[in-house]
């Protein structure tokens, strides 16, 4: 029997997402923005609707180019806040504007929004290796110190929690359970937590 993690057995594209996504080391700017924006809307919702929104929310922010995101208009907000493709929420849409815009001043001031984001975890991923669901946080250190200081450079919705599922979507930490498939994958975390 194939043993993934508990909240991938849902439904067939939480366990594509699972199996091919999720906690794989991610490093790319565009993609690790387009999971900042996709967990900033998530936030009250399950993790199934986003994904299942996920090509309209591509197609409407421009594939998550991080300057082009920045260059959006009032105008152009208001056309995708009409999009039934994607979660019509007012501050959510607004803020994947907002958020490029801080996202190209770290990119000015660090050089990379990769390197800022994964500084948080010491450059490596970690393995918290949970036995079950229950076992895997809500919140950790790292991600309280993420939220911090991408608030204080003027991103909206990172809060502590979203970080946390960003860290754990793009393989900042590896929270499969220890016997999920998915575990060794090529890529994975390795190092253990301190």
């Amino acid at each position: 029997m194939t043993t993934r993690c508990a909240w991938a057995e849902n439904s067939d594209i939480e366990r594509d997402y699972h199996d091919t996504e999720w906690g794989r080391p991610l490093r790319d700017e565009q993609r690790l923005f387009e999971f900042l924006c996709l967990e900033g809307a998530q936030a009250g919702l399950s993790w199934r609707t986003v994904l299942a929104k996920r090509d309209n929310y591509r197609r409407v922010f421009h594939d998550f180019a991080i300057a082009r995101c920045a260059a959006m208009t009032d105008a152009e907000l208001e056309t995708v806040l009409a999009d039934p493709g994607i979660v019509r929420n007012r501050l959510k849409v607004y803020s994947v504007r907002k958020n490029a815009r801080a996202a190209l001043e770290v990119i000015r001031t660090e050089g990379s929004l990769s390197t800022f984001l994964w500084r948080f975890v010491g450059g490596e991923p970690i393995d918290n290796r949970p036995r079950e669901r229950g076992d895997v946080p809500a919140t950790t250190p790292a991600s309280d110190q993420m939220s911090k200081a991408l608030q204080k450079r003027g991103f909206t919705f990172v809060g502590s929690t979203i970080c946390y599922a960003l860290m754990q979507a793009t393989g900042m930490v590896n929270d499969h359970q220890i016997d999920c498939i998915a575990r060794q994958a090529p890529g994975r975390a390795r190092r253990k937590t301190a």
